[in-house]
């Protein structure tokens, strides 16, 4: 019996040794970050068997083999329609600034998108004003309203915009509703979901989270778009979510959630709309690209705003977010200005950061002084002392949880949309980022950072260095997880 035992337990560590250096090998010849692949060895090392089983949930981009096989079918016909905006009178090269044209440049190469002109924007920072502006553009709708978004939460003025898209969908207008199955978890136990289709809303639960599914895709890949499109000529995007901060989240001890979003009427709502319409098919199968723009420009008059949409996730070009931004850093004269709520960026983005600081550019971070997730804010502290050392300034901004996602270069051009400065959001996710070429627009953005800086507290170098041993291990700890967070 004991010799049994033996051959059993011999042959249950040979099995166990054969699948960590199987999974090893897997890690190790995956085209990634050097960090990511390390962190990765770390879990498998540190916690046996169940290393290997997180590697397998969470260590793959892996959208899933339907949704996989038709995004990668998809590709073809939207390329042809975004081919077709080249063509369109808001496609106007010659009026793109030498700020935006690196970054029109590199989307037009890499997923046929070019920046077009003739939009106006306006920059909404009021959670109210927001959300009440979005009910009265849908009360005025006439022919579709389009909305997707991460996270619905139920109460408040959120529940306002539900009334306003039944009432929409009663009437007639085409209403198509997506949110991320995880992010809306709680609006799909409410009674909304049956309210809506009850009066003909189609809406559809993006990404179901099941345990069945864990096996055949990753399940915290996530749809982090907020999209919202009317008639094919407003839309609005940033990156707030469908919630009314004084309703959501008020016992996480973070204060409300501070964001902005964009609205724009004109020739990029139609961009929007097919990006949410790749998402819509991604998801069902069924295919609705919207038409192309309206777009009649006097080539007469000066044009001065111009707006590069970039998509970003699975099934789309890999890494543009990142390229988009280290394009953006590089072209910095004078100053730049980040804001973000999960800081945790990649080892190339804290490098191109720094250098940017290092070549004497005046480089502003405004991050929340309080985080929802404690993972996210200790890792964020652990590239504090690199980043002061650059001479970067970091701003703790106590006025609540900030939640906007933006970067402004030298005030005059600027980024702005769902893309969080960490590793979820430049390789996982769904993203969705607007380069927005309008000096009026950006030195409107660059008012509201400097509002938020006036509400932050500056983090001092000589006193971040004076912090406990304690809180410098707890700091390293996540750091060496930062490139899965």
């Amino acid at each position: 019996m004991d010799k049994l035992y033996q051959a059993f337990a011999f042959a249950a560590l040979l099995a166990y040794w054969v699948m960590v250096v199987g999974v090893t090998l897997r890690v190790v010849f995956k085209r990634r970050a050097v960090g990511v692949s390390l962190a990765w060895l770390l879990v498998i090392y540190i916690l046996p068997i169940v290393g290997v089983v997180f590697y397998f949930l969470f260590g793959e981009l892996n959208l899933g083999k339907k949704r996989a096989a038709r995004a990668k079918e998809m590709f073809e016909p939207y390329e042809s329609w975004f081919n077709r905006l080249h063509d369109c009178p808001a496609h106007q090269p010659q009026h793109i600034s030498s700020h935006l044209t690196p970054i029109h440049d590199l989307c037009l190469n890499r997923s046929h998108i070019p920046a077009l002109c003739g939009d106006t924007l306006s920059l909404q920072n009021s959670p109210h004003g927001i959300l009440r502006s979005i009910v009265d553009d849908i009360t005025n709708a006439q022919h579709f309203v389009h909305l997707e978004f991460y996270i619905w939460h139920p109460g408040g003025l959120a529940d306002s915009v539900g009334t306003a898209l039944i009432k929409a969908a009663k009437r007639g207008v085409e209403v198509k509703v997506q949110l991320d199955s995880a992010g809306s978890m709680r609006f799909f136990k409410s009674h909304w979901p049956d309210m809506l289709r009850k009066a003909g809303v189609e809406l559809i639960e993006g990404l179901a989270v099941s345990p069945f599914r864990m096996f055949f895709r990753r399940l915290d890949l996530r749809q982090h778009r907020k999209i919202v499109i009317i008639d094919n000529d407003i839309a609005y995007t940033g990156s707030m979510n469908l919630v009314d901060p004084k309703h959501f989240k008020q016992s996480a001890g973070v204060g409300e959630w501070v964001d902005v979003m964009v609205r724009v009427t004109g020739p990029t709502a139609a961009v929007l709309d097919t990006i949410h319409s790749w998402d819509w098919e991604v998801e069902t199968g069924n295919r609705n690209i919207t038409q192309l723009p309206f777009c009649a420009i006097d080539n007469s008059e000066e044009i001065l705003s111009s707006v590069q949409v970039i998509p970003s996730g699975p099934g789309m070009p890999e890494d543009i977010i990142q390229q988009t931004l280290i394009t953006a850093f590089n072209q910095a004269k004078k100053s730049v200005r980040i804001t973000t709520p999960y800081f945790v960026p990649s080892e190339h983005l804290l490098q191109t950061i720094k250098m940017t600081a290092y070549r004497g550019i005046k480089v502003d971070l405004i991050i929340p002084a309080k985080n929802d997730s404690i993972m996210v804010d200790w890792a964020s502290r652990s590239f504090f002392s690199d980043l002061l050392e650059a001479g970067v300034n970091i701003y703790r901004f106590t006025g609540g949880l900030l939640h906007t996602k933006s970067v402004v270069i030298d005030e005059q051009f600027c980024l702005i949309g769902t893309v969080n400065l960490d590793m979820r959001s430049l390789w996982l996710n769904f993203e969705l980022t607007l380069a927005i070429d309008d000096l009026e627009f950006t030195q409107e953005l660059n008012w509201v950072l400097q509002d938020y800086i006036n509400q932050s507290t500056l983090v001092c170098y000589k006193e971040w260095q004076k912090r406990s041993i304690m809180k410098r291990f707890v700091e390293r700890l996540f750091y060496m997880f930062s490139p899965l967070l």
